[in-house]
C-alpha cells in the first residue's frame, strides 16, 4: 500500500501561495512588482480593510493580450526569463508564481489591454477555476482587483492579524 501520493494542482497551488502570499502586503508587493517590470510609470493602489477585502492595482504598463493573460495566471510562466538564463534577470519578479496563487486562494479579476488593440480583455480566477477572457473597458495597462484573500484557505486568513496591523506590514514593504 503506497503512503506517499501525488497531490491534486488545486491544493498544490494553495500549497505554494502560502510560501509566496503569506499576507496581503505581500500580494500587493507581488502586483506592484509586475505592474514595474510591465514598464508602468504610475501606478495606483486601492485597498479595502487593509487588502483583506481587496485590493486593486492599476498601472500604465505594456498590458497584455488575452493568450498572455491565460499565461499569467499558470504556475511558471513568465515573460521575465526570455533565455531561461538565470544569469540574465533584469526584472523585480521572476518565478511566475505570484498570479496564480493569488488566484487559487482568492478571486482575482485581471484586466488589460495593450496599445492598438480595439478592447481591453477581462479574465477571472476565483479559487482556481479561470472564466474568460471576455472583451472589457480599459484604456490603458491593466487593473488587477483580488477580493476575498485566503478565501479557500481559512488557517491562513486566520493568521493575517487584524486589519491595523495588514496596513501597517504594507506600509512597512512598500517603504
Amino acid at each position: 500500500m503506497a503512503v506517499i501520493r501525488q497531490l491534486p494542482d488545486g491544493l498544490v497551488n494553495q500549497i505554494a501561495a502560502g510560501e509566496v502570499i503569506e499576507r496581503p502586503a505581500s500580494a500587493l508587493r507581488e502586483v506592484i512588482e509586475n505592474a514595474l517590470d510591465a514598464g508602468a510609470g504610475k501606478i495606483s493602489i486601492a485597498l479595502r480593510r487593509g487588502g483583506i477585502d481587496e485590493l486593486t492595482v492599476a498601472d500604465d504598463g505594456h498590458g497584455m493580450t488575452p493568450d498572455d493573460m491565460l499565461l499569467a495566471i499558470q504556475r511558471h510562466a513568465t515573460s521575465k526569463l526570455p533565455d531561461d538564463n538565470l544569469n540574465h534577470i533584469g526584472s523585480l519578479g521572476f518565478r511566475g508564481e505570484a498570479l496564480p496563487s493569488i488566484g487559487s486562494v482568492s478571486h482575482l479579476k485581471l484586466t488589460s489591454v495593450m496599445a492598438g488593440m480595439p478592447h481591453a480583455w477581462c479574465l477571472e480566477v476565483n479559487g482556481g477555476r479561470v472564466t474568460g477572457p471576455e472583451p472589457a473597458a480599459l484604456q490603458t495597462g491593466s487593473l488587477i482587483s483580488v477580493t476575498q484573500l485566503f478565501k479557500s484557505v481559512p488557517a491562513r486568513e486566520r493568521d493575517r492579524g487584524p486589519p491595523d496591523a495588514v496596513l501597517r506590514s504594507i506600509h512597512l514593504r512598500l517603504s
